[in-house]
């Protein structure tokens, strides 16, 4: 496989990433290709489509190993499902798989840059392909979602008093709340005076969580 392009976007922590794209359009994320493939005549058509596939991987993932049996996050950490009924990063071969809405296609001095809203991969991510969205298809909103389904709002309410945003712009202000919301936290976790921290574009939110509200304490520069 050779790797076509890359993601940029504030993300630069594994830590706080959505656990599927799509939960998060606030944040706003670049694809940029390899020279090799900056060939406008590649995009061409692509801009009549609403959302597109990324077919990426997990190369910035520690360890290269895999187990048939997993322990999903959502499960509180202790619960195992078999691999391929999860979308965990520890897999046979390391793909993911992300539907993001498409914003615009611009040129640029690096080729054709595309924006994108909603994706789940931490900036620098290899991608491998982009193929178009086809809801005629691809969308089955009627089908169960197996397990997935009974968290489908395991969401958080978020407190970021006005007082810690002076200077810091609303968009990404707007970009971490939403962020927080799903409850970055690993699901086992439910210390209500533990202090954590998310890094986004180039700020530490540190936080706390009690009875469902999550409050961030402080901002530093990260």
């Amino acid at each position: 496989m050779t790797r076509i392009a890359h993601i940029e976007n504030d993300m630069s922590e594994k830590f706080g990433i959505p656990r599927q794209s799509g939960l998060v359009e606030d944040v706003v994320s670049t694809i940029v290709f390899e020279e090799e493939f900056r060939n406008p005549d590649a995009l061409k058509g692509l801009d009549g489509y609403a959302y597109i596939w990324l077919i990426w991987v997990f190369d910035r993932e520690e360890g290269d190993s895999w187990s048939p049996m997993v322990r999903p996050p959502r499960l509180g950490g202790n619960t195992r499902m078999g691999v391929f009924a999860t979308r965990s990063p520890n897999r046979p071969n390391p793909i993911g798989l992300s539907c993001v809405k498409l914003i615009d296609i611009e040129m640029s001095n690096r080729g054709p840059l595309i924006r994108v809203s909603g994706a789940d991969l931490r900036s620098g991510t290899a991608i491998l392909d982009i193929k178009p969205y086809l809801p005629y298809t691809d969308a089955h909103p009627d089908a169960p979602g197996g397990f997935a389904d009974e968290h489908l709002n395991d969401t958080l309410q978020v407190s970021i008093p006005d007082e810690l945003t002076g200077g810091i712009p609303e968009d990404i202000i707007k970009a971490a709340g939403a962020l927080l919301s799903q409850d970055p936290r690993p699901s086992y976790h439910d210390d209500p005076d533990r202090i954590y921290g998310m890094t986004y574009a180039g700020y530490n939110f540190r936080f706390s969580v009690r009875d469902g509200l999550l409050t961030v304490t402080e901002i530093e520069p990260g």
